[in-house]
């Protein structure tokens, strides 16, 4: 330590390799000589500084430097040590932690039960725990990895980098990516709703009326879709024209299936859906994905039935209320002509217009 002039290049060289602040590495330096000095005096009040020009030590007690013996120097070395882990480790939090959203690329690099660890480079792991993986994907080791930073957390010394490939925002991101109008704000994402391997629903909107927005996202000959199934393992994503119009965002958000009508009751949010018996399955969805996807998309609770199932549903109502209620029963009767001018409206509605788009990886509703 007696060549001074050497100190301030060795901190300034470690500062600059491991990218950490100088100054709060000389304060730790000091911090810990200091705290030594008292141990090995006795001396509760000895305050030690380092000039940063010349590289002197300056104490408030007579203390030659010099003669500090090797125990001395190794407690401060591993103060030193110390300080310079927890530097990285700020750095490394603030620099993911401004990436949370992201999706960052890796290479998987072990398992530790359920929980899958990505090299993300410079010593960085990211984990993939069980509850943020896809059941349909398989990792295997070696092999590259795209995953959304969903948290960054401190842990001791080490910096946590939680990754997710389930979350809904992974879709969300991957258009961002792939579309810039979406990236640039003319495209605008209102909503998401997704069940992970499986399906997705995306809203979107335009802010220029020039700009087709469910088009944009499919991109020429659907390049831009394709890229984000791909990337998904073949996972169906539906694009939905957004509307602020409830009835026709419900409709949009049942395609492909084509509605024959729709009856909504506002205070309960319900919205009873009729479709033809053709297209009855196709807007229920397998194992009724398409149907609750919809329902979460939309925020109303959405019931699908035939107009069969509709007139089954209000005599077995009436057979009902007769049975209990004898006013009830004129009270159903009453209602009967409503039921009849909504399957009179079924008949006479022409064929809805295509306000939607959806692309899909495997055959399958």
């Amino acid at each position: 330590m007696s060549n001074n002039a050497e100190i301030l290049r060795y901190i300034d060289s470690i500062a600059r390799d491991k990218e950490i602040d100088k100054e709060g590495l000389i304060a730790a330096i000091e911090l810990a000589m200091t705290q030594a000095l008292s141990k090995k005096y006795g001396i509760d009040d000895l305050e030690l500084k380092l000039d940063r020009e010349s590289g002197l030590w300056q104490c408030n007690y007579e203390v030659s430097m010099e003669d500090q013996g090797r125990i001395l120097a190794q407690t401060v070395k591993q103060a030193i040590i110390s300080r310079v882990r927890e530097a990285e480790r700020d750095v490394i939090y603030s620099e993911f932690e401004t990436k949370i959203g992201e999706i960052v690329s890796g290479t998987v690099q072990r398992f530790e039960g359920d929980t899958v660890i990505v090299n993300l480079g410079r010593n960085i792991e990211g984990i993939l725990p069980r509850a943020e993986k896809v059941r349909s994907e398989n990792y295997n080791i070696g092999e590259r990895l795209r995953a959304m930073i969903l948290e960054v957390k401190k842990v001791g010394p080490r910096v946590k980098v939680i990754l997710t490939r389930a979350h809904r925002d992974l879709v969300r991101a991957l258009f961002e990516l792939e579309v810039p109008e979406i990236n640039d704000g003319t495209i605008q994402i209102r909503r998401i709703e997704r069940e992970p391997g499986y399906r997705t629903k995306l809203a979107v909107d335009s802010t220029d009326s020039k700009v087709d927005c469910v088009g944009a996202c499919v991109g020429v000959r659907g390049n831009r879709i394709k890229s984000i199934i791909d990337e998904l393992n073949g996972e169906r994503i539906d694009i939905i024209r957004w509307n602020d119009d409830s009835q026709t965002l419900i409709q949009n958000a049942l395609k492909p299936a084509e509605i024959a009508h729709i009856e909504l009751d506002p205070a309960a949010k319900k919205a009873l859906v009729i479709v033809n018996e053709d297209q009855q399955s196709l807007a229920i969805g397998r194992k009724g994905q398409n149907v609750r996807l919809a329902s979460k998309l939309t925020g109303w609770d959405i019931d699908i039935m035939t107009r069969a199932e509709l007139e089954r549903t209000v005599q077995a109502d009436d057979q009902a209320a007769k049975a209990v209620d004898p006013a009830a029963a004129a009270a159903a009767a009453a209602a009967a002509p409503v039921v009849a001018e909504v399957a009179d409206e079924t008949d006479k509605q022409p064929p809805d217009q295509d306000t939607g788009a959806a692309a899909s990886g495997p055959a399958g509703s």
